[in-house]
């Protein structure tokens, strides 16, 4: 039995009560439905903008295209690319004894359709550029580059000529915190899934994003033997103006979400996908 929930005026809420496991012994993610994100070749050049000698430039680039050729993305290392080849760049920020690697994807005319960044590596390893640790970033990166595509391509699938020409919209997700065992993953990379194929392109940088989504999970003691579980998935707007909140509760067995959430993952996510949408489109909406 499922319950919806409103919070005065912020938003739909939407309540998962006994989860159904529509995902059971299926494999998870878009990939297997959208082999080949985009009818386009992605160039990969040589960064000039990553605090790489040029050998380093050239190692980055191949290591980045070997690996978004195991994603099923057609893609090449090249100092020139072709007039309709569409780019991944490369910038490198130094902060603090780190290098964090940004990722941009641009169009074939130079428009930046998303970015993604990478876990930080040491300044004394980048600078080293040891081909593990360039091949690390690549093979980090990768998945999450292609998140972008498949998001384009399924923005494409249904958006008129005017909004193709302006781009997809784009939506930053922030990792969900709070949830025990491999909860915040899970509930991260299953939204990103159903919020991309709902034509968002979805991001973990704030670069060129309107909304934001982020989520809070609480795990508190129930009736006798069970779990309350709260989530909460909060949007907000670029000005940080919170436009509203899906709300889902649910008891489940105690220390039944200690390890894997699997299913509950994917049919809460599912859900919050949803409302989460409804929510930008209510404030989005005129009046």
């Amino acid at each position: 039995m499922r319950r919806a929930f409103l919070l005065s005026a912020l938003g739909v809420l939407a309540a998962c009560a006994d989860i159904p496991r529509p995902h059971r012994g299926r494999p998870g993610g878009l990939a297997p439905r959208l082999s080949v994100p985009l009818a386009v070749r992605i160039a990969v050049p040589p960064p000039p903008e990553a605090m790489l000698s040029d050998a380093g430039a050239r190692l980055v680039a191949e290591e980045l295209a070997s690996a978004l050729q195991a994603q099923d993305v057609p893609a090449a290392a090249t100092e020139t690319p072709l007039p309709l080849d569409w780019r991944l760049m490369v910038r490198a920020e130094a902060s603090g004894g780190t290098v964090r690697p940004r990722l941009i994807v641009t169009d074939a005319d130079g428009r930046e359709q998303g970015a993604v960044s990478t876990t930080p590596v040491p300044t004394r390893d980048w600078a080293a550029e040891d081909t593990a640790t360039l091949r690390a970033i690549a093979a980090q990166g990768a998945p999450r580059v292609t998140q972008i595509l498949l998001g384009i391509q399924a923005a494409r699938a249904s958006a008129t000529p005017d909004a193709i020409a302006s781009g997809p919209p784009r939506l930053r997700l922030i990792p969900v915190r709070g949830a025990p065992g491999d909860g915040n993953n899970a509930l991260t990379n299953r939204v990103r899934e159903f919020l991309s194929s709902r034509g968002y392109v979805v991001q973990d940088v704030a670069e060129g994003a309107n909304h934001a989504v982020t989520a809070e999970v609480s795990v508190v003691p129930g009736t006798p033997g069970n779990q309350r579980v709260e989530i909460q998935w909060i949007v907000s707007r670029r000005d940080g103006h919170e436009l509203g909140r899906v709300l889902q509760l649910n008891e489940v067995r105690a220390g039944s979400l200690d390890r894997f959430w699997g299913d509950v993952a994917y049919a809460a996510s599912q859900e919050a996908a949803g409302g989460i949408l409804e929510i930008i489109r209510n404030a989005s909406s005129p009046g």
